[in-house]
Order: C-alpha cells, then structure tokens, then sequence
C-alpha cells in the first residue's frame, strides 16, 4: 500500500511538503533523506541518539510501535512532547495512509 507523507517544518523558511505514492517498510528517516529533506541522524538510523527526533501529528497508528529503547532516546531530545518519536524507528506498516508530521529546527544541531 502507498502513503502520502505530509512534513511540516519549525524552521524558519520552509514551506510545508507532501511527498505522495510513498511505499511501506521505511521508516520515515529514510523517507526523508530519499526526497532530500535534512534530517539528522548522527547514529546513522539505529536507535542510539535522539537527533532524528520528529512529532507524529497524524497517522501514528501507520508506524511500528514505540519501543521502551526509543522512548529512552526520545527523553533525551530536545523539546521531547507526548507525539515525540525518533524518524529511525516510524517503520512505516503494510496498511497505507496518510502520516502528517513535524521536523524540529535542525539549526538546532552542531555542526549547522
């Protein structure tokens, strides 16, 4: 089944995007870094930083499950809220839908 993934941006300048015919097994750092929309992830994706922390504002029910590790991570983010996730671990499931997210300013980070 496809998606369609809606990401909406806290920094400054950047206007929303809908990315439509999104396939499911990946997660939603790799949907990001596919379509060239900057997402840290200094662990490379595997769980084991927060940097690639996102807000699920829609379609929850479309992602893997939350992990006691990744909500381990996720109190470690900055700004962490109750629809804070980590983008390495939204596994996107077989059922297809609509998933509406929110990037935190990536500024944020060193290196930037």
């Amino acid at each position: 089944m496809m998606y369609t993934i809606k990401i909406n941006f806290e920094q400054a300048g950047l206007p929303p995007v809908t990315l439509e015919g999104i396939e499911d097994g990946q997660s939603l750092l790799e949907v990001c870094l596919k379509h060239d929309i900057e997402l840290h992830h200094n662990c490379g994706g595997v769980c084991a930083c927060s940097t690639c922390h996102i807000y699920i504002n829609k379609g929850e029910e479309f992602l893997e499950e939350l992990s006691d590790k990744e909500e381990d991570f996720i109190d470690r983010a900055v700004n962490p809220r109750l629809n804070s996730r980590l983008g390495c671990q939204c596994l996107l499931l077989e059922d297809g839908g609509e998933v509406v997210v929110t990037l935190p300013d990536q500024t944020q980070f060193l290196g930037e």
